[in-house]
C-alpha cells in the first residue's frame, strides 16, 4: 500500500511581537550600516545630500523589506497582493518622506560644523535623527498595515 504525499506546504509559524522586534532590529543594524555605508560613500563622491539620502535609503530599505518579509513577519497573511503592494508603497512613501525630510531639514537648518571632521560629524547626525524617525515608523505600518495577521 503506497503512502501518498502530502503536497500542502507546512505552516509557517507565527513570532509574537518580542520576537519580531529582535529579528527586525537585528536586520535593520545590518541595513542600516548598508545604508549609511553607502550615503557616506556617496557624500564623500561629492553626490548633493538629498541624492545622495535618497539612493542610500533605497539600497537600505530594499534590503530590509526582503529580508524582514522573509524573516520577521513569517506568518503574514499571503491574501490580496494588489492590496499588499498598495500598503508596501504607502508604507514606503511615508518612511521616504519622513526619513529624507528630516534629514533634509536638519542639513539646512545645522550650522556648519568647523573642525576636523565636522562635515562628516553633522552628516551622520542628520542621518542619525532622520533614519531613527523613519524605523520607528516603518516597524509600526508594517506590522499593523503590510504584515498584518
Amino acid at each position: 500500500m503506497a503512502v501518498a504525499e502530502s503536497t500542502a506546504e507546512p505552516e509557517v509559524k507565527k513570532l509574537g511581537l518580542l520576537n519580531q522586534l529582535i529579528r527586525f532590529g537585528l536586520i535593520g543594524g545590518v541595513c542600516a550600516l548598508l545604508d549609511y555605508g553607502s550615503y557616506m560613500t556617496l557624500l564623500a563622491l561629492e553626490v548633493p545630500n538629498w541624492l545622495a539620502r535618497s539612493l542610500a535609503f533605497a539600497l537600505g530599505t530594499t534590503t530590509s523589506y526582503v529580508a524582514n518579509r522573509k524573516l520577521t513577519f513569517t506568518g503574514a497573511s499571503t491574501g490580496n497582493t494588489k492590496a499588499k503592494a498598495g500598503a508596501f508603497v504607502l508604507v514606503y512613501l511615508v518612511t521616504f518622506l519622513v526619513n529624507i525630510g528630516t534629514n533634509q531639514l536638519l542639513f539646512l537648518t545645522l550650522p556648519p560644523f568647523d573642525f576636523g571632521y565636522g562635515a562628516q560629524l553633522r552628516w551622520s547626525l542628520c542621518w542619525v535623527v532622520g533614519q531613527g524617525l523613519g524605523t520607528g515608523i516603518n516597524f509600526v505600518l508594517l506590522r499593523w498595515v503590510v504584515f498584518r495577521e
